[in-house]
Parts: C-alpha cells; structure tokens; sequence
C-alpha cells in the first residue's frame, strides 16, 4: 500500500462527548502491560452478549469532525462528512458509548472501513454486469431491522433521527451487497469443499470431543490496523468496559473485530484445548462461563475473549466397529490365549475395514461381526481404549474379553447428541469459512495496490 501522511488525522476531532480534545497515544515499540491472560474482566449480561438490540439515537453534538477532504483512496475521496456519517453508523450498530477515551478508535475503525469501502467499490464498477437493485437493498435492510426488532420503516427512522441521511447509508449497504456477490462468484470454486474434506472435519470433530473444549466468542484488534499495539490495547480495554455496561458482544465484534469470526459476530465456536497460543489457552482455562477477558496480548494484535461454554471432554461420541475374534471361555489357559494372540496378531496388518469380515468367513475358527454405531460410553471396557483413541480405519490388536481375544477395526466416529452438527452445516461453515478468507486477501492486495493519502 503506498500511503501518505499530511497532518495527522487524529487532529480532525475537534470535541468530544464532553466538549474537550481527544487525547492522543503515541505510538509505541514496547510490548503493552496488561492484567493477566487469566484474568476477567467482568461478566457480561448473555441476553447483551447474543441478540441484537434496537440502536439508540445520537446526536450529532456527541462529537463534531472537520469538514473537508480528509483522504483520497486512487481518485475517490473521503470527507469529514463520510467519517462523521460512518462513526454513527458504527457507534448505532455495535451500541457503544462515544467517549473521550474511545472516540478515536472509533473513528480510525471507520476510516479503514471507509477506505475498504472505496476500494470495493471502485473494483466493482470492473464488473458492469453486477448491479444491485434497490429491492436487494431493501431485503438487507428489512433483515437489520428485524434482528434489532423494528420494521424497515422504524428502522431507518432512528438512522435518520440520529444524524444518518439514508442515501450513504443505503450507498454503503449497496456496495457491501455487490462485494459479497462479487467475492462469492469469483471464488466460489476455489472456496468449494469436497466430501472428503468435509468427513475430514467431521473427524476431527468427533477426535476433539473427548477433548476439554471451549466455546467462545472473540475479538481481535489487528494492531498494524489501529496504529500500533499501545493503541490496540487501548481500544480493547474501551471495548471491554462498554460491553460489560451493556453493548451486545456480537454488536461489537461484528463492527470491530478483524477476526474471520466477525461475520459471525465473533462466534469461533468450541475451540479444543492445547489448540491455540499459550495466552489464549491460560485465558480459555482460568475464565468461567460468562466471563470477559481483559485484552490478550499475542504477536501482532490483541484478543478478547468471551466464554460461552465449556465442555470436559465427555461429549457423546460415535463410533462405528467391527471385529475379528477367536472364541475362549474365561478360564482358558495361557497357551490357549497365547495361540490366539499369535495367530490374530499375525493376521492384524493384513486387515481392514473393508476386508476383516470377508477373512473371518474364510478362515476356520474365525469368528466376525459387523457391531454397529455406538457411543463410546456404552460399549464394553475393554473396547472403550480402543475406540476412543484408534484412528479411523485402523485395527487393534488383541483384546481380551471374557468372550475371547478381538481385533477391533475403528470404521468410522463422528461427534453425537444434538451439538452434533449434520455434514451439510459442517460443509457450509467450511465454504464460508474459505471465501472470508478469500476475500480478506482480494481487500489486502487492492489496499498493498492502492494510493492512499491523507490531506
């Protein structure tokens, strides 16, 4: 990105919600002091941390920016007038609080949206035969309104009571419409998953559930986009204060989160124990349902993290099983067991799934069965070991029962009961998943592209 600098943005804010400058941070190289990765910072209201909730008016006296061009991005620019208008808009979707402390985190996130904004838009206009009609941009706004429980009409009132002119704003839904057109269609076939793919995941689903798992929310502040690490840190502890008055967590992460997640308003989902940096691990291990971290401090930004739930690892799995067996009674001698061990330990690399049924008919003396699905806390103990940790399509070797001694294949495990999710919710999250990153690349190499100035 080839990106200059005239006076400092910063400077444009001429007041505050109290009527005075906002205080400046100065960059810093030092790694940022803060509270332990352990430690919460409060708890959060769920009812606040999962629905969305009607915007709140504000008026434009809460803050007052320069008029002006303030940037150029290529040949478009961005007035004071846009970056007043998007900070509302920001400020009424994730229904934070305008302060003095956060007034400039929130007005660089909006600056960057701006920026990305002008970018899409100048990409699409590449693209003359992808129009978005005013009836799709109704429908977004219809299904906005809805989540915060107000009709379209509602809705756009409060945006406009609040300071918001409806033609940027529909301008800006517009674009965000034609970029995900434009990204879906693009890279739709590249961000396409195959079957075994998806079984893959489904895998190593059901490999995690006998794991310690959580599930979180997150929010990460990319410190190269807010100006350094002080100032990410800065920003989190502004975040964290006014969720915890009461700003829904998926509000905030949907408008200030630069994770992947953020399109899902920060939900990550569960996340398996001894996965993820030691920071975030001690955080995950240390808080308690409800809780809200204080800002974590990793290479290159800074997480907050909310704990939705938790799990002990005794989650249902499925396993499905088959078995080769040779038949002893509970009273057999040594060399009984030590003949069968033998002749099935030889026999062992010789199978699979696939196969040991056909060889047990084939050979005398042989005894196999095809056992089913099952959960894993229901089969005997002695199968429990092996189906817990043999990888899918393996086979064990001998084990005792009363029954006899067995070879145990592992066919197939998926994760049960109703957090189970079925293949087509797994394919779609991993298609999803590939076009957000996709997309964060296409967004990137315009900016590494592009001549930004600011006047």
């Amino acid at each position: 990105m080839r990106f200059t600098t005239g006076v400092a943005l910063s400077a444009l804010i001429a007041t505050s919600a109290a009527g005075q400058t906002a205080p400046q941070n100065p960059p810093t190289q030092e790694r940022p002091q803060t509270a332990p990765a352990g430690q919460a910072a409060g708890r959060v209201d769920p009812a606040a941390a999962t629905a969305p909730r009607a915007p709140r008016m504000i008026t434009q006296s809460e803050f007052k920016l320069a008029d002006g061009i303030i940037a150029t991005v290529n040949d478009q620019i961005i007035t004071g007038f846009d970056l007043r208008q998007r900070m509302l808009i920001l400020i009424l979707m994730s229904n934070i609080q305008p302060t003095e402390e956060n007034i400039g985190a929130i007005q660089q996130e909006a600056l960057n949206a701006l920026i990305d904004e002008r970018l899409q838009a100048e990409e699409l206009r590449r693209y003359e035969d992808l129009v978005v009609s005013d009836e799709e941009v109704d429908a977004e706004i219809a299904n906005m309104a809805e989540g915060a429980g107000l009709t379209g009409e509602q809705y756009m009132a409060v945006l406009e009571q609040s300071g918001i002119r409806a033609a940027p704003f529909r301008e800006q839904i517009r674009i965000g419409i034609g970029w995900r057109q434009l990204v879906g269609g693009r890279f739709s076939a590249r961000a396409r998953v195959g079957r075994a793919q998806v079984e893959q995941r489904m895998r190593q689903d059901a490999e995690a559930a006998a794991k310690p798992a959580y599930q979180i929310g997150e929010i990460y502040i990319d410190a190269a986009r807010v100006g350094g690490m002080q100032q990410a840190v800065n920003g989190a502890r502004q975040l964290i204060q006014q969720m915890i008055q009461g700003a829904p967590f998926q509000a905030v992460a949907s408008q200030f989160s630069s994770a992947p997640s953020a399109i899902r308003g920060g939900d990550a989902g569960w996340v398996v124990q001894g996965t993820v940096q030691p920071a975030l691990q001690q955080a995950f291990d240390n808080l308690d349902v409800g809780e809200l971290s204080n800002p974590i401090v990793v290479d290159g930004g800074v997480y907050i993290i909310y704990m939705r739930d938790k799990r002990d690892g005794s989650a249902a799995t499925q396993v499905s099983l088959k078995q080769v067996m040779v038949e002893l009674p509970e009273n057999a001698t040594p060399e009984q067991v030590s003949a069968a061990s033998s002749r099935l330990t030889s026999l062992q690399p010789q199978l699979t799934c696939d196969n040991m049924l056909q060889r047990a008919t084939s050979e005398q003396g042989l005894l196999g069965s095809d056992l089913g699905e099952s959960d894993v806390r229901n089969l005997a103990p002695q199968f429990q070991q092996v189906a817990s940790t043999g990888a899918v399509g393996s086979v064990s070797g001998p084990v005792r029962t009363p029954l006899g001694l067995h070879l145990v294949g592992v066919c197939g495990r998926r994760l049960g009961g109703p957090q189970a999710p079925t293949y087509e919710q797994v394919e779609r999250r991993m298609q999803t998943e590939g076009l957000s990153l996709l997309g964060r690349r296409y967004i990137r190499d315009l900016r590494a592209d592009a001549l930004i100035e600011m006047k």
